[in-house]
């Protein structure tokens, strides 16, 4: 039987499912254990980084850090430093592939459904792959847990009644405490993290770009991206042909070919723009225009008025275009 049987990806501030693994297990006591974590999801800001309830069958574990919190249902043979090292590697995952501003925007259950996947081939890995290969990265986490031990709850302290908990008092860390919790989390995320996997976990820069879908192309979207396009080949052909044909480049033929260079680089980026979303992409909408329109009016005498408007024009539109697409709300599924 595996060991870890089910695990999510929460936000902390209220408790809601951002994405988590298909379920498995229907027995009675994995359901109830299920409903039990549901409960727990919704007061983790209660609790330090690092925590597990107590059942029979089941054990539940809990990592947080920021606004997003792993958990995982595991087997009473799961040793805790295994629990907490997939935990982490989840943790790594996801904060590599979304930001805290797309989090913070989630508005419906399950809003990340494709980090699924990874959720599941990180299960696969860590309820099959020899424990020997992780050997490392178990005992670092086992020193972490000997200096800071989980909170310990049970079962049965997750329940809530009308927000109050039946009959048990509830859990007020001491601001020392929580600092000291966060402290040690913070230290140890601070490394590089590999847990033993076979491709590594690296946080790269790169990867914390938000994983955004923009609302469908529109008819005259693609007029646009047409329109761009052309004007980005006749301001090419236009530099390469000037360019060529100089056999002495004075100063000011430089500045011409770099004015028909530039604004052919402007078009392709708004094109760029309006297929893909791009953080800050108003100043960059702003900025491509600004170039475009300074471009084309220092080539005032190589192209006439009609020719200027209408790469002005056409620059316009796409501005236009980019700036009214929006981003698309991911779709829930909640039948995870």
């Amino acid at each position: 039987m595996s060991m870890i049987l089910f695990a999510c990806v929460v936000r902390v501030r209220d408790g809601l499912p951002l994405s988590a693994s298909t379920d498995f297990y229907h027995t009675q006591d994995f359901l109830e254990c299920r409903r039990r974590l549901k409960t727990l999801a919704l007061r983790l800001a209660q609790y330090p980084g690092r925590g597990s309830a107590e059942g029979r069958d089941f054990n539940i574990h809990f990592s947080s850090l920021g606004d997003v919190a792993c958990m995982a249902i595991c087997s009473r043979q799961c040793p805790a430093a295994m629990a907490f090292c997939f935990l982490e590697t989840l943790w790594w995952e996801f904060t590599a592939s979304y930001d805290i501003t797309c989090i913070g925007l989630a508005s419906r259950p399950y809003a990340f459904l494709e980090f699924d996947s990874i959720i599941q081939k990180a299960k696969w890995h860590f309820n099959y792959v020899n424990s020997t290969q992780m050997e490392s990265s178990l005992q670092k986490i086992q020193e972490e847990l000997d200096f800071q031990p989980p909170v310990v709850l049970t079962l049965e302290d997750t329940d809530v009644a009308n927000g109050v908990m039946n009959g048990h008092t509830q859990m007020h860390l001491e601001p020392d405490e929580r600092s000291k919790s966060r402290k040690c989390q913070l230290a140890y995320l601070s490394r590089t993290f590999y847990c033993g996997l076979t491709h590594p976990i690296v946080l790269r820069l790169e990867s914390l770009q938000p994983n955004f879908r923009m609302e469908p192309v529109t008819a005259l979207g693609v007029l646009s991206l047409v329109l761009n396009i052309m004007c980005a080949a006749l301001n090419l052909i236009r530099g390469i042909h000037l360019a060529e044909h100089s056999l002495q480049v004075a100063h000011e033929e430089i500045g011409n070919i770099l004015a028909f260079f530039i604004p052919f680089i402007a078009c392709i980026f708004q094109c760029y723009l309006y297929l893909f979303y791009s953080p800050a992409r108003t100043v960059k909408v702003v900025l491509m225009l600004l170039f475009i329109c300074l471009g084309n009016m220092y080539l005032h005498g190589l192209r006439n008025l009609w020719q200027i408007l209408f790469h002005i024009g056409v620059a316009f539109l796409s501005s236009y275009q980019i700036l009214t697409r929006q981003l698309q709300e991911k779709q829930s599924d909640c039948g995870v």
